[in-house]
């Protein structure tokens, strides 16, 4: 569908944001990471802390030789902390099995810690340049709309990386752009709930739009309400242990003020279970 790839190209060439990941010779280890952060958050938030990390790690080997609780540390208010507990055992593989430089082949970068599909695509395409689908929420998104004339798109599947590799260039630059547009479209105009298919360049060669935007259901999995949640009792536990700054604390002081202790109780041990938390002498602390 090469009039698809044509029009995202384009309208990348001119619209594009300014970001960190995309400025020339930001390189692989800065791209990995901020994959890793930008998983499920904004991407106002990541910028700070991306900076910030990379400025004390500039390689996978200063993570490497860094205690776990400092990564953990330093994720602060990302969410998902276990992301930085994988980027670290990640940081750790590269050191180890690559010599400290990222791999770029995909099958490599899907074997490291925390590294899926998307992920793995990411690297190799934008940090090196080769051509591969990339697929992420918003992507899917630009796909079930333009190509396929659904509202939204189905339950992710292997399938989605078959449908984008379909409107890739043959050039493997312009591959690179039309992965980056896709995204970029889904993000800032072909957004979720308010579309401003106005503005689109895709207007003219999307099958929704030609259908007359019928809603066609939305079978993604909802996501569950923070306020009240175990993952909100979670945050509160890692912020306590965060603030500590190594020092352990007394696993009945930890998030006292919880008003459901079983539930608090629950979060600690889900914590302990996923290497976020460790427990001395029946003091809470982040891994060592």
């Amino acid at each position: 569908m090469p009039d698809l790839a044509s029009a995202l190209i384009a309208w990348y060439r001119e619209n594009a944001r300014d970001l960190p990941w995309r400025r020339e010779g930001f390189g692989a280890w800065g791209t990995l990471v901020s994959e890793f952060m930008l998983q499920q958050t904004p991407v106002a938030r990541v910028i700070p802390r991306l900076e910030e990390w990379l400025e004390r790690w500039p390689t996978p080997a200063d993570l490497a030789a860094a205690p776990p609780a400092d990564a953990v540390r330093l994720w602060a208010n990302l969410g998902y902390p276990r992301r930085a507990l994988w980027l670290h055992r990640a940081a750790t593989e590269i050191r180890d099995r690559h010599d400290g430089i990222v791999p770029r082949d995909v099958e490599s970068l899907l074997a490291l810690s925390g590294i899926g599909d998307y992920t793995a695509r990411a690297v190799a395409v934008f940090a090196y340049g080769d051509r591969h689908p990339v697929v992420d929420t918003n992507t899917r998104r630009v796909l079930a709309r333009a190509v396929d004339g659904r509202s939204q798109p189905g339950p992710p599947g292997k399938g989605d990386l078959t449908a984008m590799a379909a409107i890739l260039p043959e050039d493997d630059d312009d591959a690179a752009v039309v992965n980056a547009a896709a995204m970029e479209l889904g993000a800032v105009v072909c957004a979720a709930r308010s579309p401003r298919c106005g503005v689109c360049p895709l207007r003219e060669l999307c099958a929704w739009r030609a259908a007359g935007y019928p809603d066609t259901g939305d079978d993604r999995r909802k996501q569950a309400r923070y306020e009240g949640s175990d993952r909100q009792a979670r945050g509160a536990v890692m912020r306590v242990l965060r603030d500590a700054e190594g020092h352990p604390v007394p696993a009945d002081e930890v998030a006292s003020e919880w008003p459901d202790p079983a539930q608090r109780d629950r979060a600690i041990d889900s914590l302990i279970a996923d290497g976020l938390v460790e427990v001395t002498d029946g003091a809470l602390h982040l891994p060592r």
